[in-house]
Formats: structure tokens, C-alpha cells, sequence
């Protein structure tokens, strides 16, 4: 155990040397961050448009199969009248979620040339990932406003603080999931796929198109019910609700599972990528 705590230690340490060094190194990666949004939306007669068109329509297409055809909106709760409002925050998240661990695994094998000529930390090329697809989801924030003013759930107040505290927790998350299958998959190719399959998975594990209380009180067995609970991005999921609907404010349990699992994954996201460092240098 005394190991273990040691090992947890030195890694602690070594992440936060590491985001000195990226920190010190945040003009190259404000650098990346814009050359890849410029080469994603560069042939596009849209541009940017697309990174809300593109959650919209999917918010839009669950809003009819389940919202009209099916009537789940009896089941929200305070999101009765404001189911859009409600599948849209949700998705807009989820977005970044899925954007951001999507390119992450190829972060490191797309940019290889750059990687191996020049000289920054290499944690910059899979974090600069996650800031971009970032960058789309605030570009999404004032659509939010309006539908939160369409439906009367602005609410000026502290319920607004839920989501800073949510963007916090899923880019600690994000950014330590993405250290992690950046490195992986220049060893293990496979990684991609396995990736796109548990973030298919994953969409339908989190109360994104149905509410947590669905799942509390379903005929679900108990054990299940508690492992639903420790997937960390219920917590930050239900933070970003937590904004229009002060009632989804998460308890204290689940936003501590969302707390110590984004901090965990950021550790250990951090530790892998500086332990595979020179196994995938070499590889690339």
C-alpha cells in the first residue's frame, strides 16, 4: 500500500511539473488549437456553423422520436414543457465529450512529423484536442440562452456557478482520457475502434436524452444502479443541467464520484503518456 501511495505521488508530481511545462508552452498551443479548427471547417462553405448544426439536428431528431412519438417528456420532471431545452444541454456536452476522445486517438499517429521536430512538451498535441472541440461547445452557449429564455428557465442565481464547475470537471476529464488513447493507440492500433464502440455505449449510460430519475426508479437491480452512479460524467452531466434546472443539481455522493474520477483520470491519463513517452517516439 505504502508503494502504491508513493507511486500515486510521484505521479502527482509529475503532472504538475508537466502542466508547468505546458503552460509554459500555451502560445504553441493556442497555435495548434486554431490550425485545427482552420484545416476542420477550411473547405466548408459553413464553417464553424457545423458544430452547432450538427448537435441541433441530433437534439432535434431525439426530440421527436421520444419528446412526440413516444411522450417521454411527462417523465422529466421541470423539464416537462422544455424537453428541447433540456436534450440540447445534454447533447452539446456530449459533443465535446465525444469530439474530444474521438481525435484524441489519433492525435499523436496524425501529427507525427511535427511531434518528432519540434521541441514542446508532448501533452500539447492530445490537450490542444480537447481545447478545440471546447471552443465548438461555448460556441453552442448562447444557443442554450435563447432556449432558456424561449422556455423561462434562465434563472440568475447560483444555480449559474454549475457550470463553470462542470466545465472544469469534464475537461479534467477529457484531458486525461485523451493522454491516455493518444498514447495507447500508437502502440495498440485497435484502441480506435474499441474507443468508438464504449463512446457509443456510453452515450446511452449517461442521462443525456432521458433524466437520472428515469434510472433511480426503474426495476433496475440495485448493483446497477450504483455502478450507473460511478460513471463520473453522470455528475458533470447533471451539473450542466444543474443551470436551467436547479433541481439536478447533483448530491453530494455523485458529485464527488465525478470529482475524484476526473481528478483520478487526469493523474492517470498523465502518468501513462509520460511512462509510453519514449516507447512512442520510438513507434512514430
Amino acid at each position: 500500500m505504502l508503494r502504491r501511495a508513493a507511486e500515486w505521488t510521484r505521479a502527482g508530481a509529475a503532472v504538475t511539473s508537466g502542466v508547468a511545462e505546458v503552460w509554459n508552452h500555451r502560445d504553441a498551443l493556442r497555435l495548434l488549437v486554431r490550425r485545427d479548427l482552420a484545416v476542420k471547417y477550411q473547405q466548408s462553405l459553413l464553417g464553424y456553423l457545423w458544430s452547432l448544426i450538427e448537435p441541433l439536428a441530433m437534439g432535434a431528431i431525439y426530440w421527436f422520436v421520444f419528446g412526440v412519438l413516444y411522450g417521454t417528456g411527462r417523465h422529466l420532471g421541470a423539464a416537462d414543457d422544455s424537453y428541447p431545452l433540456f436534450l440540447v444541454t445534454g447533447i452539446f456536452a456530449w459533443s465535446w465529450a465525444n469530439s474530444a476522445v474521438s481525435e484524441a486517438t489519433t492525435a499523436l499517429t496524425g501529427q507525427a512529423r511535427l511531434i518528432t521536430t519540434m521541441k514542446l512538451p508532448r501533452q500539447v498535441f492530445p490537450l490542444g484536442r480537447v481545447i478545440g472541440r471546447f471552443a465548438e461547445y461555448l460556441a453552442g452557449l448562447p444557443v442554450l440562452v435563447a432556449l432558456a429564455i424561449y422556455f423561462d428557465k434562465l434563472h440568475v442565481g447560483l444555480s449559474l456557478l454549475a457550470l463553470p464547475l462542470a466545465v472544469l470537471l469534464q475537461f479534467a476529464l477529457l484531458a486525461g482520457v485523451a493522454l491516455l488513447l493518444s498514447s495507447v493507440t500508437v502502440l495498440v492500433r485497435d484502441v480506435d475502434r474499441i474507443t468508438r464502440l464504449l463512446t457509443r455505449l456510453l452515450f446511452y449510460a449517461t442521462p443525456i436524452i432521458y433524466p437520472l430519475s428515469l434510472v433511480r426508479h426503474s426495476r433496475l437491480p440495485e448493483w446497477v444502479k450504483i455502478g450507473y452512479e460511478l460513471n463520473p460524467l453522470v455528475g458533470i452531466f447533471q451539473l450542466h443541467r444543474a443551470v436551467w434546472y436547479p433541481g439536478e443539481f447533483p448530491s453530494a455522493g455523485l458529485l464527488a464520484v465525478s470529482v475524484v474520477g476526473s481528478a483520478t483520470l487526469l493523474v492517470a491519463g498523465w502518468w501513462v503518456f509520460r511512462r509510453l513517452e519514449r516507447a512512442v517516439l520510438k513507434e512514430l
